[in-house]
């Protein structure tokens, strides 16, 4: 894909990064969507739920498939086609729904169409800040990245320590983490827009990997909300 800007007055600009934009949400709004099914189907059927979440050595396998693949996926996006990159991501979601599935065991529906909403409530906003600001949020990258790497070594900390103050403050420090990133990886998807020909490759790759950089956004940022607004059953 193409790094460089393409000259555009500001009118066609306005276009191209709203055209690209929609393209980014809708795969992403798929994403979701297949997850969010897939995670009901398996919930709903007790097979499936002793053969994933009955079965450690399943869910974790599981679970470091979805890491490889978006690993995959970033590391040869430039050599396949958008087709390609496009059932990768699909897979993605769908690997996503079963090993999510465990959220619909654990907390009651009410609870996660509440969490949902309000987590879609947070996205939209900071998406729309990311995308509307004249700030540069360029100098919040660094901070957040150096951010979600700490959140990961405390979480993998806390898996064996167990401290209840420590998991409160790694679930409140997530929902900030990802509040900031939903907004700095909307304004860095939207300068990726007039890096491509309209309608070419290299556009349709670069609507995937935005919709999964806000599809991994969103589901974090609903996992800690989770915790957060949850009732367990």
């Amino acid at each position: 894909m193409e790094l460089e800007s393409r000259n555009y007055t500001a009118e066609q600009t306005q276009v191209v990064q709203a055209a690209f934009m929609s393209k980014v949400y809708t795969w992403m709004s798929g994403g979701l969507a297949i997850t969010g099914l897939i995670a009901m189907w398996v919930a709903s059927t007790p097979e499936l739920i002793s053969a994933i979440i009955g079965n450690r050595l399943v869910f974790f396998g599981l679970i470091i498939g979805e890491v490889l693949l978006v690993g995959y996926l970033m590391s040869v996006i430039q050599k396949i086609s958008a087709q390609t990159a496009g059932v990768i991501f699909t897979a993605y979601a769908a690997l996503n729904g079963l090993t999510l599935s465990v959220v619909f065991l654990m907390y009651t529906s009410a609870s996660i169409g509440t969490t949902f909403f309000v987590t879609a409530g947070t996205f939209g906003i900071m998406s729309i800040y990311g995308y509307y600001t004249k700030k540069d949020l360029t100098s919040w990258g660094n901070l957040l990245f150096m951010a979600l790497i700490g959140l990961i070594v405390a979480s993998v900390v806390n898996f064996f320590m167990q401290s209840e103050m420590m998991y409160w403050l790694i679930t409140y420090a997530g929902v900030l983490i990802f509040v900031g990133l939903t907004a700095y990886d909307t304004q860095k998807i939207k300068r990726m827009s007039t890096a491509n020909e309209i309608g070419s490759e290299g556009e349709a790759k670069s609507a995937i990997v935005g919709a999964l950089m806000l599809y991994l956004d969103f589901i974090n940022l609903f996992l800690m909300l989770m915790r957060v607004l949850g009732d367990r059953k």
